[in-house]
């Protein structure tokens, strides 16, 4: 199949691209991820992107497109429930994405994450691929998380260490009260 693959950072796309490879699909890479904060952090990922592509040969389709304020709108009223509507805006825009350009199928990297909510990303890729009258690939790649984590440092890409929104950053950064280094 010819499969537009979502890809949220360079380290996350290593091992569903080369399983989507292996079983013969033809792969194309999509960068759309508006919710990255702050921008220093964006141009990191997408930058360790450009360089992944280049090692991998992998053709790539640029929706660079930093919607810091949409973002959060979306979230600011609800924060715990902010992780459902980044999937859903980045899937629904990959599913846009394969109707508008004739691919056969999407997927993405998300699934490959052990931190993220793998049963909602299933849940809002096959809601977007209903939407849009597309296919949704599913697949859990959760099964190569050393092997990309590997890769990656053998490859000197950027490896970011929080998912990518300002809500994830202050969860990995800021002190939290009853936690080591937290406040009291």
């Amino acid at each position: 199949m010819n499969v537009l693959l979502h890809i949220c950072c360079a380290p996350c796309a290593i091992y569903p691209l080369e399983t989507l490879r292996a079983s013969g699909h033809l792969v194309t890479g999509f960068f759309f991820n508006h919710n990255i904060h702050p921008y220093q952090e964006y141009r990191r990922r997408r930058e360790a992107l450009e360089r992944y592509a280049e090692i991998a040969d992998l053709a790539m389709i640029w929706r660079d497109e930093y919607r810091l304020e949409e973002f959060l709108a979306a979230t600011a009223s609800a924060p715990d429930n902010r992780c459902r509507y980044c999937y859903a805006s980045r899937l629904e825009r990959a599913a846009r994405e394969v109707a508008e350009a004739g691919f056969e199928a999407f997927t993405s990297t998300l699934l490959y994450s052990r931190y993220q909510r793998h049963e909602v990303i299933r849940e809002e890729g096959e809601k977007a691929a209903g939407k849009n009258g597309v296919r949704f690939l599913y697949a859990d790649f959760r099964t190569g998380w050393r092997h990309g984590i590997d890769v990656s440092r053998q490859l000197g890409l950027y490896r970011q260490q929080y998912c990518g929104c300002v809500y994830s950053e202050k969860d990995r950064y800021a002190p939290v009260a009853g936690k080591p280094g937290g406040a009291p």
